[in-house]
């Protein structure tokens, strides 16, 4: 594996590990695609630290646990803003 793609792969996983960040944000914080993400702390990151990578697998898994809750809240939020608009 290319020495940039284990950098990246250890940074972004360094990333979720202290903000909590989902997959998404992390690709949006690095200016990378969410797959590549994706893809570095799920499977290149095992190879290069697997303490590292189960401790992210922890966070991954969290997220993907409340990622109902945060669609609900969206939605929520959206008909919120599109109702005080009508209002006005």
């Amino acid at each position: 594996m290319w020495e940039y793609m284990e950098r990246r792969a250890v940074r972004c996983a360094e990333y979720i590990l202290e903000t909590g960040a989902t997959v998404r944000e992390c690709a949006a914080a690095f200016a990378v695609s969410k797959s590549t993400v994706h893809k570095d702390v799920t499977e290149r990151l095992m190879f290069i630290d697997k303490d590292l990578y189960l401790k992210v697998r922890g966070v991954l898994e969290k997220n993907l646990a409340e990622r109902h809750l945060r669609g609900g809240e969206a939605t929520r939020l959206k008909y919120l803003s599109e109702r005080a608009e009508a209002e006005k």
